[in-house]
């Protein structure tokens, strides 16, 4: 069986990819799908095959895709591009006569009001109709997001958000990871929607807490209205339209949106999801 994982240069591309040889899988079955394949040399190295596709080229992505019986595809990075680069993918796919796919989705991407999530719902619809068996992994929020935290943290004693007291059940990408390997090397998975999310239930004064604890001086976290921090990012240098989605996610947080009792992801890795602690500590 050979399994293909887009965006393989990626954080959860490589990741993902460590945990399917941690499993046993021989790396000659495994195909990464890459932009820019100076940047997989070391996968090559280790045997993997390494296909060059751009996301926007459908020739390309079903010359990477032939002979590929599972796909991860790993949600594309460029917001308000991956509608139409997800179109290919799948299309590819399909051409390409591959068996099943897993697709990174978001959580509650049915449902959820976030604006990262309008590109997941539609993703999910195509999925459903291109007649291909798909697993869902909707993917929950990174602990990662919340390294860029700690230098702010460190310069000004404070956690700067729009969440409110709202919780989000974080979790490392290791454990997305992890659970998305389990998904591409067990049987049982086909048409199955999976709501992925940690352990931890934290509120953005626990986060500070913990930032506290990593930094080793007081963290308070300073709540602000939506608008007031999107522009306090832009302030800080990230793209306006960004900005906006990072407010927004907060107050996605806010609202409980980002926050599940389904342990799904537990069930799938077999372990406790990775501490917030662990990952800031890191």
């Amino acid at each position: 069986m050979t399994i293909a994982v887009t965006g393989a240069t990626g954080h959860l591309g490589r990741l993902t990819i460590a945990a399917l040889q941690e499993r046993g899988v021989d790396p000659g079955t495994i195909v990464a799908v890459v932009r820019d394949t100076a940047k997989a040399t070391d996968l090559a190295a280790a045997g993997i095959q390494v296909r060059a596709a751009d996301y926007a080229d459908p020739t390309a992505l079903r010359e990477a895709l032939t002979g590929v019986d599972k796909l991860l595809l790993i949600s594309g990075s460029e917001v308000g591009q991956r509608l139409p680069q997800h179109t290919n993918l799948i299309e590819a796919a399909k051409a390409a006569g591959v068996r099943s796919i897993a697709y990174t989705s978001i959580l509650a991407a049915d449902t959820s009001p976030l604006a990262l999530a309008a590109e997941h719902k539609a993703t999910e619809e195509l999925l459903a109709e291109s007649g291909i068996t798909h697993t869902l992994l909707r993917n929950g929020w990174y602990w990662e997001n919340y390294e860029s935290a700690v230098d702010t943290a460190k310069a000004t004693g404070a956690l700067f958000g729009a969440a409110g007291t709202g919780r989000v059940a974080g979790a490392a990408r290791k454990d997305f990871a992890d659970a998305a390997a389990a998904v591409l090397t067990t049987d049982g998975h086909d048409g199955v929607t999976y709501e992925l999310a940690g352990d931890q239930h934290l509120t953005y004064t626990d986060i500070a807490d913990a930032l506290s604890r990593v930094l080793g001086t007081e963290v308070a976290y300073k709540n602000l209205p939506q608008a007031e921090y999107a522009t306090m990012l832009e302030g800080a240098g990230v793209p306006a339209q960004f900005a906006q989605i990072l407010a927004d996610s907060d107050a996605g947080i806010a609202a409980g949106v980002l926050d599940t009792d389904r342990d799904d992801l537990r069930r799938l890795t077999g372990r406790p999801s990775t501490p917030l602690a662990d990952v800031l500590g890191a």
